[in-house]
């Protein structure tokens, strides 16, 4: 008897060895608690008949890529935008091509590296922009 309970005791003590430290599968560290939209900037856009930069602006390890969304009540309201990695270049990335964007999230530019310094270049996809406030999270 005096065994089993030696025993026992022995096999409490390891577990609870074993346990000291380790955290719930479901815990995160609180950098990576908030996620990439969570952090996004929010911005106003001016129309203007010419491009218009924001920025510059550095990559986090929050978002994988830069991405945007307008925030408008007003249907038919898109804004067409760009990256600009600007330690590299002065064009719009993909070809210097812009893309359109609306009310949901969409990247601008895909897969970039922590620690990227980028502007993002918008201008108004038609008239109806005058005056939009769009978000961005990198």
């Amino acid at each position: 008897m005096i065994r089993s309970r030696a025993f026992a005791s022995a096999l409490f003590t390891a577990a609870a060895l074993l346990g000291v430290g380790v955290a719930p599968a479901s815990a995160q560290p609180a950098a990576t608690a908030t996620s990439c939209y969570g952090g996004a900037k929010t911005l106003t856009y001016h129309y203007s008949s010419a491009a218009v930069s924001y920025g510059t602006y550095t990559t986090s390890s929050r978002c994988d890529d830069i991405n945007m969304r307008l925030i408008t009540d007003e249907p038919g309201v898109y804004l067409d935008a760009c990256v600009v990695f600007v330690d590299h270049t002065s064009k719009c990335n993909n070809g210097d091509a812009y893309t359109t964007h609306g009310t949901e999230w969409a990247t601008v530019a895909t897969d970039v590296k922590d620690g990227t310094h980028f502007v993002l270049r918008v201008h108004a996809y038609d008239t109806d922009a005058q005056n939009v406030t769009f978000q961005i999270a990198y």
